[in-house]
């Protein structure tokens, strides 16, 4: 499967890189890729997605785009700069990628690119599926300019999947990086009230996912990319106290206090998504960490880490 990667050296391509015969790969710092790549099999090509189309030679002779590209949501506060590249950066980056598409006469299959359950919004304890609205906010309106910029490559004669992707837990970075060093600490508690719903998935079946919607034919349109285990905000921090064998027993962190910590990004820290995986599931897709107390046991034990798994 000849592929190309956008978002490459991020905390998924890296994995998902890794699982691909000699992919290419568009990065603003193509050296910087090509050196992080090593001594994979990578071919490297410069591309500033929020400036100019997508290179047309790279799509020479490619069957598949993973389109993972984006500004990190987490990393420092929501100032009016910060907003415009998370929206440049999905949004404007993915219509520049569909422009450089439309210049190549023998265009690739499929498009696979990343989406959020930030879609959703936050919709409490509702069971959300793919066929539900999207909510309110700043982050589910970027998900729905992102998906609808993905969508135009329908035009192109291009299958198209988007996948929503929940919370991914790797021990190379994401999520855990910044928690386990706090819950080794005993200094874990949750966040706000709690009882908002945390959706997931194990890094290893995100890229199981990713190369599943590549190959076969039925994964169309949006996918959850969750792992069928939604838990709360609570019973997060129970287990991932409980796999690191550390106490749990600080109370919960106020959503004031989140607020005046990290400003407007705490809405995002207390949404809550209850988003169930039906289309993979009913797609024949095989979460192998299924529940969060496998995937953290898996992740966190003696001699694991998050390595990219199959299909």
């Amino acid at each position: 499967m000849r592929a190309v990667v956008t978002g490459a050296t991020g905390f998924v391509g890296r994995s998902l890189v890794g699982e691909l015969p000699s992919p290419i790969v568009l990065s603003r710092d193509p050296e910087r890729a090509a050196r992080q790549g090593a001594p994979l099999d990578i071919t490297a090509m410069g591309w500033e997605p929020s400036h100019q189309p997508a290179p047309a030679a790279a799509f020479e002779g490619a069957e598949v785009v993973f389109h993972l590209a984006g500004e990190p949501i987490a990393n420092g506060r929501w100032t009016a700069a910060k907003k415009r590249r998370l929206w440049d950066s999905r949004v404007t980056g993915t219509r520049h990628l569909i422009a450089g598409l439309e210049s190549v006469r023998s265009r690739p299959r499929v498009l696979v690119c990343a989406s959020a359950i930030d879609y959703y919004g936050d919709r409490g304890d509702q069971e959300l599926r793919e066929s539900d609205s999207p909510g309110e906010g700043f982050l589910a309106e970027l998900c729905v300019e992102w998906e609808r910029a993905a969508g135009a490559a329908e035009a192109l004669g291009l299958r198209v999947v988007q996948l929503r992707i929940g919370l991914v837990l790797g021990t190379s970075g994401g999520l855990l990086a910044r928690l386990v060093p706090l819950f080794r600490l005993g200094l874990g508690s949750p966040l706000g009230t709690g009882r908002q719903w945390m959706s997931w998935i194990a890094k290893p079946d995100l890229v199981a996912l990713l190369l599943a919607s590549a190959k076969q034919e039925t994964f169309s349109g949006p996918i959850n990319a969750t792992a069928p285990d939604p838990v709360t905000n609570r019973q997060f921090t129970k287990t991932l106290a409980g796999v690191l064998r550390r106490p749990a027993w600080l109370p919960a962190v106020p959503y004031p206090a989140l607020r005046i910590a990290v400003g407007e990004l705490a809405g995002s820290l207390v949404a809550s998504h209850r988003v169930l995986p039906t289309r993979a599931l009913d797609a024949g897709f095989a979460f192998q960490h299924a529940s969060l107390q496998g995937a953290l046991e898996h992740l966190l034990g003696p001699g694991q880490g998050d390595g990219a798994g199959t299909p």
